[in-house]
């Protein structure tokens, strides 16, 4: 099993900034990606960032030049930096790791975080 503990999420004014951080315990090696989604109330969740132990990032087209997601493969971390925040963004954000085990994959989630971007 993989526990992941997320945090960094609160409340910011919109333009503002935000750090969100995922640590990754347990049965962690061997983790092939991480990665963020986000539910805000009465819509799905939705991918917002990914990212591969090789250091591929993939991004939502909503996010893309304003949220840029790293991973320290040591110690089994990924960050979410999130700029210039929209009231849009307002979600619980997930934490979400990815192993594969003879080709069957696995996914593991954080409890969530939230954030809140007022006007």
């Amino acid at each position: 099993q993989v526990q992941l503990v997320e945090s960094g999420g609160g409340l910011v004014q919109a333009g503002g900034s935000l750090r969100l951080s995922c640590a990754a315990s347990g049965s962690s090696s061997s983790i092939s990606a991480m990665g963020w989604y986000r539910q805000a109330p009465g819509k799905q969740r939705e991918v917002v960032a990914g990212i591969t132990s090789g250091g591929y990032t993939n991004y939502a087209d909503s996010v893309k030049g304003r949220f840029t997601i790293s991973r320290d493969n040591a110690e089994n971390t990924v960050y979410l930096q999130m700029n210039s925040l929209k009231p849009e963004d307002t979600a619980v954000y997930y934490c979400n790791a990815v192993k594969m085990v003879i080709m069957r994959r696995y996914d593991y989630w954080g409890q969530g975080t939230q954030v809140t971007v007022s006007s």
